[in-house]
């Protein structure tokens, strides 16, 4: 398996990992005193506030910009992008995204949304081959 695909199993993983930081943040509470609801997950997760609330945003945005970096891989690939530098960007978002995800939980929004544009940038430079793009 190439580091690129390696890199869609660890994005893949990635939001599961941050919403159970949150949800591991209120083990031990039950459920009438805010500990985690498995019976009404999505109702649980909207109502957390600050940096629990922050990282079920951080996990729906993982998930939503998911389909975007699969298909960004799987096109360099298919389009024969070198595999080095598919990569590279591979590794690029992944770290994007970590850092993003750091940011999210310590709410620092500006810098968060220029982190989420490089990333989101890694995976356009992975389009490069099928769009005749010069990078």
């Amino acid at each position: 398996m190439s580091i690129a695909n390696t890199c869609v199993l660890i994005a893949a993983v990635m939001p599961i990992v941050t919403m159970g930081l949150a949800k591991g943040a209120t083990a031990g509470k039950r459920r009438s005193d805010g500990g985690y609801d498995n019976n009404n997950p999505r109702d649980w997760a909207a109502r957390q506030e600050g940096w629990k609330g922050r990282a079920a945003a951080a996990h729906s945005n993982g998930f939503e910009i998911l389909p975007i970096f699969v298909f960004a891989v799987l096109a360099a690939q298919s389009a024969g992008l070198e595999q080095g530098r598919t990569d590279q960007l591979a590794m690029a978002f992944i770290a994007s995204r970590l850092v993003y995800t750091g940011l999210y939980l310590a709410n620092i929004a500006a810098l968060r949304s220029v982190i989420w544009a490089v990333g989101l940038g890694c995976a356009i430079a992975m389009f490069s081959p099928t769009l005749n793009l010069p990078f």
